[in-house]
């Protein structure tokens, strides 16, 4: 009996890990590596480790309510209990997407990333967080600005470690390009008011308008468009 104990079946981990931030309510953390003997599985398992996949979502968690979304008061945010990240094998070319608070994440991505992949990682994990703990208009925002939200979380957490095929400061075709394009123009409204993205996340707790810009920043969404644009001479 005892050392059964000790056995451990690769291709299926699970590790339950239960948390509460200062401020926030206790959550429940569990990590799955399902992705059997691919090297995605094992590239996670040696390189990312589980410990440290999980302490990430913690750091995130905290980093998006209390720094981003400025949610002080537990009414204000989602009634989130569980969260999951979920390693395995995905058809396709996709990297990640989350899902009634499960993060799944494909190992094939893993496996084939010839970069710094723990630090991808984590920036990927930023991202998906902030889909779990975001407000979406209802379902009535749109989905690039949703995304680019969920980019500029990952920019701000740390501005030096942009993925290098994002778009510069000032480039893109629109504002709701969606992801890397949206986050940087998001970035600009930000330094235009301190906590905007914050306000704009509590206006789209029940449904969305464009007139939002206007209520916040005194300007229509194109106007604003047009002053980033011009103020990178793009």
């Amino acid at each position: 009996m005892g050392s059964s104990r000790h056995i451990v079946v690769l291709s299926y981990f699970v590790f339950l890990f239960l948390v509460a931030l200062p401020g926030i309510r206790a959550v429940h953390y569990v990590v799955i590596n399902k992705a059997g003997n691919s090297t995605g599985a094992a590239r996670f398992t040696n390189e990312i480790r589980i410990p440290n996949s999980r302490h990430v979502l913690i750091m995130a968690t905290d980093f998006i309510l209390m720094r981003i979304f400025r949610q002080n008061i537990p009414t204000d945010r989602k009634p989130v209990e569980n969260v999951s990240l979920v390693i395995e094998n995905m058809d396709g070319d996709g990297v990640a997407y989350t899902s009634n608070d499960e993060i799944h994440v494909s190992a094939d991505y893993i496996g084939r990333y010839s970069g710094d992949v723990k630090r991808e990682l984590t920036g990927v994990l930023y991202h998906e967080m902030t889909h779990i703990w975001q407000w979406n208009g209802d379902g009535q925002a749109p989905r690039e600005l949703v995304e680019g939200i969920a980019d500029f979380v990952r920019l701000k957490a740390n501005p030096n470690a942009a993925p290098t095929h994002w778009v510069k400061p000032g480039e893109g075709d629109r504002w709701d390009q969606g992801y890397d394009v949206t986050a940087r123009f998001l970035d600009y409204c930000n330094c235009l008011r301190n906590g905007f993205i914050a306000e704009l996340n509590k206006k789209m707790r029940s449904g969305y308008s464009a007139n939002f810009f206007v209520e916040l920043l005194g300007r229509t969404v194109d106007q604003l468009w047009a002053d980033y644009k011009a103020r990178y001479g793009n």
